[in-house]
């Protein structure tokens, strides 16, 4: 199903797959209040709905991906504003800055409450319908659900780290969003290898979408990855995949979601 806000494939396994960030149109309405840094989008998550797709349909997984840009509202936050992360800035809902801290919005154009408030029942809260009635029905049919969400970002965003990010980030809110079995899966499989560095729960643990739909006590887990975008774009292509980087990536998201299936369908099938 394909709508103007996101993209939906339905599958016939337990694993919903979310793109949340991947979305590059910018509502009509919105666009001439942009900058021209707001207009290049620089905080997308780059080819992620293209990455995953052949992962999702081998899997037989579901799949849904934003259209629109995480500019119009942020499908990762909580609609309360509420943080993420006490130690430090997270941006919100509808963001005035990127993540350098540069400005979205020309001069008198940011968006007051009023207008975050709009944004949030007309962007937020579909694809967030969308992702509670996709588990709810999956649970239903299989017993459990499986929630993976799919990030990216660049090596080095100075204003948020200083020093550059591992390139697999996985992220269960600190084991609260993922059984541990489900949890030890994924890991075991980034530790196996060696060409990629890893890490678990560090500085990406995991979103609102992790930590908001992650159950374990009610089968359902859900597990974040954020890649570093250098490991599956081609640096002489702005923001295209390499196809060379972006199959090898492919290949260990396979062994890693297939690793996260596995052990689901051990504990709970």
């Amino acid at each position: 199903m394909t709508n103007a806000l996101y993209g939906f494939v339905e599958g016939p396994t337990p694993l919903l797959i979310s793109s949340p960030h991947s979305g590059t149109s910018i509502p009509a309405e919105i666009a001439p209040k942009l900058t021209e840094l707001g207009r290049t989008l620089v905080d997308t998550d780059w080819q992620v709905d293209t990455l995953y797709a052949p992962i999702a349909e081998r899997l037989g997984a579901s799949m849904i991906c934003a259209k629109m840009t995480r500019y119009a509202a942020d499908l990762n936050r909580s609609a309360a504003d509420q943080s993420l992360y006490a130690e430090r800035k997270v941006s919100r809902v509808v963001s005035l800055e990127s993540f350098d801290g540069e400005a979205l919005y020309l001069d008198g154009a940011a968006p007051d409450e009023a207008e975050i408030a709009r944004r949030i029942e007309a962007y937020w809260r579909p694809y967030h319908d969308k992702l509670r009635s996709t588990l709810d029905a999956i649970r239903a049919r299989h017993g459990y659900a499986l929630l993976w969400d799919a990030h990216s970002i660049r090596e080095h965003v100075p204003a948020l780290a200083a020093q550059g990010f591992p390139v697999l980030n996985i992220g269960t809110a600190d084991g609260v969003s993922c059984d541990p079995s489900l949890q030890t899966g994924v890991h075991s499989v980034a530790a196996q290898q060696e060409h990629y560095s890893f890490v678990l729960n560090g500085f990406f643990k995991g979103g609102y979408i992790t930590r908001n739909y992650g159950a374990p006590n009610n089968r359902i887990s859900a597990v974040q990855l954020e890649l570093r975008q250098d490991s599956y774009l081609d640096p002489a292509f702005e923001n295209a995949l390499s196809d060379k980087s972006a199959d090898a990536m492919r290949d260990l998201i396979l062994r890693m979601m297939t690793a996260f299936c596995g052990r689901a369908a051990e504990i709970w099938g």
